[in-house]
């Protein structure tokens, strides 16, 4: 008899830890469907998501489950190829902008060279109007355009620019004289 009641008590605690079981799998069933169920929305909107919303039986569980992780698996792979794309988007960025330093540099070098050559010609210039007698160089600033002539008036020494300036005609004088006041005129004072 005991042996007997051994064996079917036993058997009461398997059928007893069977419902259990079978209560638990349906609660977690239910519980990992209500999770699924919320959350359904995709950022992208590029993959719908079929969701169980009664998953009473292991079976459904496991295919609802099945399907989240071919879900994620897609997804995974959607944002492993994004941020694929934005690497080698951010490497030629990166490129470019290293380019475009190089060329601001060699642009600079070009500017300062032609600054340089254009001052280097200016200072010739005026060089050999200095050389020339005060008539001579009247002559020439009489055809120039007035405000061309008025930048090498006030290059010249103030000496010889006097000597040029009165040897000029008195319009062609006053024109010169009134760009290289004009010049500083809206310069703001203290």
């Amino acid at each position: 008899m005991t042996a007997t009641f051994k064996g079917s008590r036993s058997g009461v605690l398997l059928v007893l830890a069977g419902l259990f079981f079978v209560a638990g799998l349906s609660r977690l069933g239910l519980g990992v469907a209500e999770v699924l169920a919320a959350d359904t929305r995709i950022e992208d909107d590029q993959i719908a998501l079929p969701v169980e919303t009664e998953a009473t039986d292991p079976g459904d569980l496991y295919a609802a489950l099945q399907a989240r992780m071919a879900h994620l698996d897609t997804r995974e792979e959607a944002l492993q190829e994004r941020a694929r794309a934005l690497h080698e988007a951010e490497i030629e960025l990166r490129n470019n902008i290293e380019q475009l330093v190089e060329a601001e540099a060699k642009l600079m070098t070009t500017l300062r060279l032609t600054e340089t050559a254009a001052e280097d010609d200016l200072k010739h210039l005026t060089t050999v109007f200095e050389s020339m007698k005060p008539v001579q160089a009247a002559e020439l600033f009489a055809q120039m355009d007035t405000e061309f002539a008025a930048g090498f008036v006030s290059r010249l020494r103030p000496e010889f620019a006097g000597e040029v300036m009165s040897a000029l005609d008195p319009v062609t004088a006053y024109g010169i004289s009134a760009v290289l006041a004009g010049r500083h005129a809206r310069t703001p004072r203290h």
